[in-house]
């Protein structure tokens, strides 16, 4: 029991270091974590995440080359043209907008060139900034749980393969999309009537006399200026092609060839090869130069989630393997019994890790080392969204410097924030939607 005590001190601290240091430091010290248990505890190293690495590696290459083609700008004038056309819904069209870019894209850094357009509509409408502000911050990392070419969902497909329970994209978007989309739906309900209008909030009033604020609200802020070229619309239908290839082999796996085991080609490997061809197409299409696709915002996210998922994965997989015995002997029984407790253990985690990938990257493998089937571990997967909590992700952070009027902001108590009440209510009902979805189709 002391040794385990030992390695849990050891694993824990190497997860806050690498936390509080940011970036790649969590994959670097979760590398030296693997490194003291096998040779300063004499453990046997698990097997490191490759499949997933790779297909991470794929889809945001390809996402990158999206994005250097224009690809990305032209999703968020979409998005804008249906905001402005509508502004009166803007606080329930604004999440369902942020949700689907990142469930087309994969990743909810496309989310900070809308979030702009989301205020100045607020504003010209005379609603409360951050009613859709915030939500919409919160629906952008909602949606990756829901996105077939988003990293949490990648690995899911590969943790799921290598446990021998192996899911299709087709069963996880199943559960995660439309309890996602649910739990958002009700945040954004609640939002309507949050805070108060602004021709009745005195603290905003009193800074409209202020003759500078007044003139940066008077500001047009707008995307559909910018010129959209023909070759970043085809960059889109060709992005979206490969996501549809991908569903379409998942749909229809007979399509595909056998490998040496008489079986069809597993679908962590489709995901990377096709990916990556039309990452290809997409890169000649519209002229894209490599070294752009290397520089771009979304292949750095990329490569850091990627380096993270390496190092936390691996030590995380060794303590566990190592402590199987005691983990399932100790709290196996009351986790079996009341899952939720799994749930709120994955949430915990997530407020500090800042990654859904990163995050079921650690709870996962100590889950179905628990005994819990792959289906339920489907069903908690919502849960791993949790890092709005302290609302220092970058997401949070831009959508309070782009409300003009101040009114999404960090509240005098840190936690008292914008983004607190949004977060809690869709993470909550997604998960537990997701949990009863996942026991109906499975």
């Amino acid at each position: 029991m002391a040794m385990f005590w030992i390695q849990f001190i050891l694993v824990l601290g190497a997860v806050l270091i690498g936390i509080r240091r940011g970036g790649v430091a969590l994959g670097l010290i979760g590398g030296l974590g693997v490194s003291l248990l096998v040779l300063g505890f004499r453990t046997s190293p698990s097997e490191p995440p490759i499949a997933v690495m790779l297909i991470i590696l794929a889809v945001v290459t390809a996402s990158a080359t999206l994005q250097v083609a224009g690809g990305l700008d032209y999703l968020v004038q979409l998005t804008e043209k249906l905001l402005r056309a509508h502004p009166k819904y803007v606080t329930i069209l604004a999440p369902l907008s942020t949700f689907f870019l990142t469930v087309c894209v994969g990743t909810g850094h496309a989310v900070y060139a809308l979030l702009p357009v989301i205020a100045d509509v607020a504003i010209k409408t005379g609603i409360r900034p951050e009613r859709p502000m915030a939500i919409s911050s919160v629906a952008s990392q909602m949606g990756i749980t829901a996105s077939p070419v988003a990293a949490a969902v990648t690995f899911f497909l590969g943790f799921a393969a290598k446990a021998g329970y192996p899911v299709t994209l087709i069963d996880i978007i199943s559960v995660t999309m439309p309890a996602g989309v649910i739990g958002l739906l009700v945040a954004a309900a609640w939002s309507f009537n949050r805070g108060k209008d602004l021709d009745n909030d005195p603290e905003y009033q009193a800074r409209l006399q202020d003759p500078e604020f007044r003139k940066a609200l008077e500001v047009n802020v707008t995307t559909l200026d910018k010129e959209i070229s023909k070759t970043a619309k085809l960059s889109v239908a060709l992005f979206f092609a490969g996501v549809g290839t991908i569903i379409l082999f998942a749909v229809c796996p007979d399509l595909l060839p056998l490998n040496g085991e008489k079986k069809p080609v597993p679908m962590t490997t489709v995901v990377q090869f096709v990916m990556l061809a039309y990452g290809a197409f997409i890169m000649f299409a519209a002229d894209v130069k490599a070294k752009d696709i290397a520089h771009s915002s979304v292949f750095t996210a990329g490569m850091i989630a990627v380096v993270s998922i390496f190092g936390i994965a691996w030590m995380s997989d060794t303590f566990i393997s190592a402590n199987k015995k005691f983990l399932v002997e100790n709290i196996g029984v009351m986790v079996k019994m009341a899952p939720w407790t799994f749930a709120i253990a994955t949430f915990c985690i997530s407020a500090f890790v800042k990654s859904q990938a990163a995050t079921l990257a650690i709870t996962l493998p100590l889950g179905l080392a628990l005994g819990l089937p792959v289906p339920l571990l489907l069903g908690l997967v919502p849960a791993s969204y949790a890092y709005f909590f302290f609302a220092f992700y970058p997401s949070d952070l831009a959508a309070i410097n782009f409300d003009r009027t101040g009114t999404t902001r960090i509240g005098k108590y840190l936690l008292n924030h914008s983004f607190m009440l949004p977060g809690l209510i869709g993470v909550s009902v997604s998960t537990v939607v997701a949990y009863g979805i996942s026991q109906m189709i499975f």
